[in-house]
């Protein structure tokens, strides 16, 4: 019981922090206003670990690569601890499976991220159309590389954008692929559902 405790806490202190520096990595790839309140916060709250591994590996056209790697770091570091306290002791693991599941799982949680967030822009273009809230424009610029795309393959429907759906069918395809591979590699055997 106590290490289904320790493991449920790991698992949201770490996937709220990835989350944190995932959503750094998106909103310098759609090169979002660094102005915002939202991304002051999301800049304090990831540079101490990002900038020793800035030193290290350098951005590269627009792409934070430091937050990638840094994402993948604390996804391994929770899946070590994980079967550390599902072991009783330090597993026996290839380190390259460990590699694999946390590359996976950080991608899974970018996906998420951008199915939530094109949610939430949909929600708002129907209930607060215009709105100037820090937090409503943050997530359109979030959402805006991924959406744009599809805007412009899409034909006007006369002021309805159907763009959302095909984003979804697209977000909804990767997830599943993503599970796939998760399943391929092993990672639903140490019975943690994420």
């Amino acid at each position: 019981m106590l290490a289904d405790i320790l493991i449920t806490i790991l698992l949201i202190a770490s996937t709220f922090y990835m989350t944190i520096v995932l959503l750094r990595f998106l909103l310098q790839l759609a090169r979002a206003d660094f102005y915002n309140p939202i991304s002051q916060f999301v800049v304090k709250a990831t540079n101490p670990p990002l900038r020793p591994l800035r030193r290290f590996i350098p951005g590269w056209g627009g792409i934070d690569g430091a937050a990638l790697v840094l994402a993948v770091i604390i996804q391994g570091i929770t899946f070590f601890l994980i079967l550390v306290a599902l072991n009783g002791g330090i597993p026996a693991m290839n380190p390259v499976t460990l590699l694999v599941w946390a590359v996976l799982n950080v991608l899974d949680l970018i996906v998420k991220i951008y199915f939530w967030s094109v949610i939430a822009v949909v929600v708002v273009s129907w209930i607060a159309p215009g709105s100037g809230h820090p937090a409503i424009q943050l997530v359109a610029q979030i959402t805006e590389p991924v959406m744009r795309p599809v805007r412009n393959i899409m034909p006007s429907m006369g002021g309805l954008d159907l763009s959302p759906i095909i984003v979804f069918l697209i977000l909804n395809v990767i997830s599943v692929v993503i599970e796939h591979m998760k399943m391929a590699a092993g990672l639903g055997s140490i019975g943690l559902g994420m």
